[in-house]
């Protein structure tokens, strides 16, 4: 009997890209918040999220250096625990509810990619880097204080998407609001003539996270850039507006999700 929680599927179990959950991460994330024009953040919402009226275009981008484990210390094999992401996450409502709803994000490891499928987030791969911290400071690594600057970039299909650059200024008195609960979309469609808009799998979900924890959180400004590229709909969200950089780390742990009503 063929064994395993994600493709392909094998006689031990062992050949799938992603293991049955409890999935942890910990990661380190430069995140730079900018405003689109509202108009082009709504066409990316699904049906049943609505605009934010109390922060319409708002847009959180995030490049993650992140380390997974599942139950098995598998952050000891860092070749395939080790990867790098990034992500827009558009403010809006889910009734009266403030969440993100994350239209595009880009992965380079295919583990973390069918991970992501499996909860909805519609990754595809790309190269993402950010400045790093070291514990022993030097020039060629900046620390966590007033006037620490941080870059990081988005490429794809040898194409770059995305540029940010954050200073940092203090850290945050208040680091809950960086960050809103995240919902996604599940869509596996089917491979049958006629029914191609007919999906076997279509449902609205939030994002459980876990013991979330946040640390080692500063905030400062931020500017970012999105660039087009062939078959690349990323540069329709074009900052009009930049707002504030931030810098943290952040833990979790997924074993689920969340089915919405619409």
């Amino acid at each position: 009997m063929l064994q395993g929680y994600t493709y392909p599927l094998s006689p031990r179990g062992e050949a799938n890209l992603a293991s049955a959950p409890p999935w942890n991460y910990a990661g380190d994330i430069v995140g730079a918040e900018f405003w689109t024009d509202p108009a082009a953040a709504e066409a990316t919402l699904p049906e049943g999220l609505s605009p934010d009226p109390e922060s319409s275009g708002r847009v959180v981008a995030l490049f993650v250096d992140w380390q997974f484990s599942g139950q098995n210390d598998e952050y000891l094999d860092p070749m395939r625990s080790q990867y790098r992401e990034f992500m827009l996450l558009v403010d809006a409502r889910w009734k009266d509810q403030p969440v993100s709803w994350c239209p595009y994000i880009y992965v380079d490891n295919d583990l973390a990619l069918a991970r992501g499928w499996v909860q909805g987030f519609p990754k595809k791969l790309g190269s993402v880097a950010q400045t790093r911290v070291f514990a022993s400071p030097g020039n060629a690594s900046p620390t966590l204080a007033a006037g620490a600057r941080f870059g990081a970039s988005l490429s794809a299909g040898g194409r770059r998407l995305a540029d940010a650059q954050v200073t940092l200024e203090q850290p945050a008195s208040n680091p809950s609001g960086l960050l809103r609960p995240t919902v996604n979309l599940r869509h596996f469609p089917r491979l049958t003539v006629g029914q191609y808009d007919k999906p076997a799998v279509h449902e609205l979900v939030m994002a459980e996270f876990l013991d979330q924890g946040l640390a080692e959180v500063w905030t400062g400004s931020s500017e970012i850039s999105l660039f087009p590229a062939p078959g690349e709909e990323l540069a329709d969200l074009a900052p009009v507006r930049n707002g504030i950089g931030f810098r943290a780390s952040l833990s979790y742990t997924v074993t689920g999700v969340r089915q919405l009503d619409v």
